[in-house]
């Protein structure tokens, strides 16, 4: 995400995260509700079969989302010591027109508050398609995917993968970071890590930056198939060359309701049922977001 200062020069930004944040993790994976790490190989699967079989659900998961309304919800502070000094509140409903298109609802935008950041494009384009990180067959080529182990999220047992690209290309973003993967459905439930590139960092690229946070995404299973994404958060230091400001991000995806669009959804080769918007399910998986 982007964010800008008030003062004479102009800052932009989103929040940094180093690229060599896997070294920071033992640290934090207790606050993220993370079991102990066990590193042995998984049995009666092979690490491959496993990045092939989440990474064609996950390439479903994408389609199914499409043809799902749901309302998401964004709190931005910046915080002076204990004190929160800005912020910025809105919610929006992600819904379809009359003719199919997806469209976004704006349903409460308080007056911002922010003072030393500023919400740019590039931030809310992250909180719709990249914090709910996806990572299907069709981008499997373009990330190096590391297996770490096995590792228990609440009740569920997970396979555990460090993601980073292979590449940087110009006008791309990508995620880079740790993903965790149900060990029955074989969908990504949780993810930490950051977008990058970072961008405008340097001398040369005309004093403006765009930094952008580490963040955690936990999802549930919506409709007895799918894990959508329903809360991220963000709780970051981020390093301007004008000076460091904390900045702590509550983003919730809720009331998913399916569109009754003409699009085939399948799931594990059967056709999902169309019709109306149904209502989402209580959620059967166990993973269960941190309390705010």
């Amino acid at each position: 995400m982007q964010y800008g200062s008030t003062s004479p020069k102009f800052v932009t930004l989103s929040l940094l995260f180093l690229l060599t944040f896997c070294l920071a993790l033992p640290a934090v994976a207790s606050d993220r509700g993370e079991g102990p790490l066990d590193p042995s190989q998984p049995q009666g699967i092979t690490v491959d079969e496993i990045v092939q079989r989440f990474a064609a659900k996950e390439k479903q998961f994408k389609i199914a989302r499409e043809q799902y309304t749901y309302r998401q919800s964004v709190t931005v502070d910046t915080l002076e010591g204990d004190s929160v000094d800005g912020e910025f509140k809105q919610v929006v409903d992600v819904l379809f027109d009359d003719k199919g298109h997806r469209i976004e609802e704006v349903v409460f935008a308080p007056q911002d508050t922010l003072q030393r950041i500023q919400m740019t494009r590039q931030d809310f384009d992250d909180i719709q398609h990249r914090m709910p990180f996806v990572l299907t067959s069709d981008e499997i080529p373009g990330y190096q995917i590391l297996y770490v182990g096995k590792q228990k999220e609440d009740e569920l047992g997970t396979y555990v993968f460090d993601v980073a690209p292979k590449q940087i290309e110009k006008d791309r973003r990508y995620f880079q970071g740790r993903i965790w993967v149900d060990d029955h459905d074989f969908q990504i439930v949780k993810t930490y890590g950051k977008n990058v590139p970072d961008l405008g960092v340097g001398k040369h690229k005309g004093g403006q930056e765009n930094l952008f946070p580490n963040f955690t995404t936990w999802r549930q299973q919506i409709d007895g198939k799918y894990w959508f994404p329903v809360y991220t958060k963000v709780d970051d230091e981020l390093h301007f060359s004008t000076g460091d400001v904390h900045v702590r991000q509550i983003v919730k995806y809720s009331n998913y309701k399916r569109f009754g669009a003409n699009v085939k959804i399948t799931y594990e080769g059967q056709e999902v049922s169309k019709g109306q918007a149904q209502p989402d399910t209580q959620p059967q998986g166990t993973q269960t977001p941190p309390k705010q």
